[in-house]
């Protein structure tokens, strides 16, 4: 049901499109064009965010459906149905798509000063897809949104991204598309034998096991490449390398969790024999994800690649979590997701002020910033601290989750999934060693300058989320209990049934 009263998903998505017709109406000199896209783009985003709120004003936290729904017939002959909803496991991420947005604009309000125009109406789109692709209640409309997403990041990686951005950009899509032409095979297979395209439909149709076997092994390619896990993560560095700094933000606050998304809404409700049964293969690949990339982030001497390969080693700690099929395991995989959007785009945001003003990413180019930037190394250990998982802050809470629901399966399980917090304390602390303390040895970093107030009003939001996370938990936590529960009942319920026969679950 609409706890809201008026269509607040539907305006949440297709704002941001109004937004960008306003922007393409634009007329003037190239200045005036530029400035007036900036302000029309931050405020479309801020009204959207707003909008937003209701969702987390006006969610029932003990219903574990789904809420806020709308649907209209689309293609009835089909079985195919426009349809938005959230539930506890969706819900969180539209609102932390609709707050990044307008941080991403907010940041790039000076280090984007050709095609401005282009680049808002770019980031606009991008939010329409990220927020429908989280709110899609039918497979085709979620796989256009999901595909959708490609084409705005594309073009923001390829048009406002460093040296090698084209190479960059055609990488990201290329691995992208070809795990998702897979998916559009399991979409098909899957309204062939349910007759429908509609989601809560297709979490309680039984297909048979060796369907779902095919299903899984065809949703995994999709999803393993949006994780992204290993051995299908090389294109998610040089694509963080190569993005403008909004661009990685995105990229590694939203976009890298559509593919654990996908897992949760698609191949654990739907497909639960199969889940059960390549769990340990999944395990296997998130083991090697964690220790694999976190030493590579150990000798890595750009920012920005550090910084991408620990978002890998964190995401891998996710798959563990949400194969766990146990509640800790998967609220702590939500958590993790949740945060690591937060803290992640924190850290990119924070290469990003060095950038602008040394034109270099390089670690050995830094040290010794916090005589010159007191305020920046403040706020820099912090999301430091978060990222390794230091209590009181957002990056702990998901991470011991994952290792209790972990230990429930498998002793060595949760060893080597706690490698990753030993071996991102390593990485993530060489990293603010080497650019904060020492000596300032270079010329113009005895003149960089502080943070600006614009550069503090883009991180505020982050400081706030990420001590509240860590704090007070349960605040968010709570809005997925209840869903997470009724996920593991229903997935312990399957395993316990007689094979199924391709038949609709009473």
């Amino acid at each position: 049901m609409n706890a809201a009263g008026f269509p607040v998903l539907s305006l949440i998505t297709w704002l941001p499109l109004l937004g960008g017709l306003i922007i393409m109406s634009i007329r003037g000199d190239e200045a005036t064009v530029a400035s007036n896209a900036r302000w029309a783009a931050l405020w479309t985003s801020l009204i959207v965010f707003v909008v937003s709120l209701v969702l987390w004003v006006r969610f029932d936290t003990h219903d574990a459906g789904f809420q806020f729904v709308e649907s209209a017939q689309w293609l009835p002959q089909l079985g195919i149905n426009y349809k938005l909803g959230v539930d506890g496991i969706s819900v969180l991420f539209v609102l932390l798509s609709t707050l990044l947005t307008p941080i991403c604009i907010l940041a790039s309000w000076d280090a984007i000063t050709t095609r401005v125009r282009e680049y808002m109406l770019a980031f606009l789109i991008l939010e329409t897809m990220m927020v429908g692709m989280f709110a899609a209640l039918d497979f085709v409309v979620f796989y256009m949104f999901f595909e959708g997403v490609l084409i705005p990041m594309y073009l923001i990686i390829g048009v406002w991204g460093g040296p090698r951005r084209v190479y960059a950009a055609i990488k990201f899509f290329l691995f992208t598309l070809a795990g998702s032409v897979l998916m559009l095979l399991a979409l098909l297979a899957m309204w062939y034998a349910a007759g429908t395209t509609d989601i809560p439909a297709l979490m309680h149709f039984v297909f048979t096991p060796k369907m779902q076997t095919w299903l899984f092994l065809a949703l995994l390619a999709s999803f393993a490449v949006k994780v992204p896990m290993w051995p299908v993560h090389t294109w998610l560095p040089d694509a963080h390398v190569e993005a403008p700094t909004a661009g990685s933000v995105i990229l590694a606050g939203v976009l890298l969790k559509m593919g654990a998304y996908g897992f949760l809404r698609f191949s654990v409700p739907m497909l639960p024999l199969a889940s059960e049964h390549f769990a340990p293969l999944m395990y296997t690949l998130a083991v090697v994800a964690v220790i694999y990339t976190s030493l590579v982030a150990l000798a890595q001497t750009d920012m920005k690649k550090l910084i991408a390969y620990s978002s890998v080693a964190h995401m891998g700690v996710v798959v563990i979590g949400i194969f766990t099929v146990n509640a800790q395991g998967i609220s702590g995989a939500l958590f993790q997701m949740l945060s690591h959007g937060v803290v992640s785009g924190a850290l990119f945001l924070c290469v990003g002020v060095v950038y602008d003003r040394i034109h270099s990413r390089e670690i050995a180019r830094y040290g010794g910033l916090a005589d010159k930037m007191p305020a920046y190394a403040l706020l820099f250990m912090l999301f430091t601290m978060a990222s390794i998982g230091l209590p009181g802050t957002a990056g702990f809470v998901g991470e011991f989750l994952v290792l209790v629901g972990a230990f429930q399966v498998n002793f060595w399980l949760a060893a080597l999934g706690s490698l990753g917090m030993i071996l991102g304390a390593g990485y993530m602390l060489y990293l603010y060693r080497r650019i904060i303390f020492g000596r300032i040895t270079r010329a113009d970093l005895k003149s960089i300058l502080d943070l600006s107030p614009r550069e503090m009003a883009v991180f505020a939001p982050l400081v706030i989320l990420t001590l509240w996370m860590g704090i007070y938990p349960s605040s968010f936590s709570g809005f997925w209990d209840a869903t997470v529960a009724a996920m593991v009942d229903h997935h312990q319920a399957a395993l316990a049934a007689p094979q199924p026969i391709a038949t609709v679950m009473q």
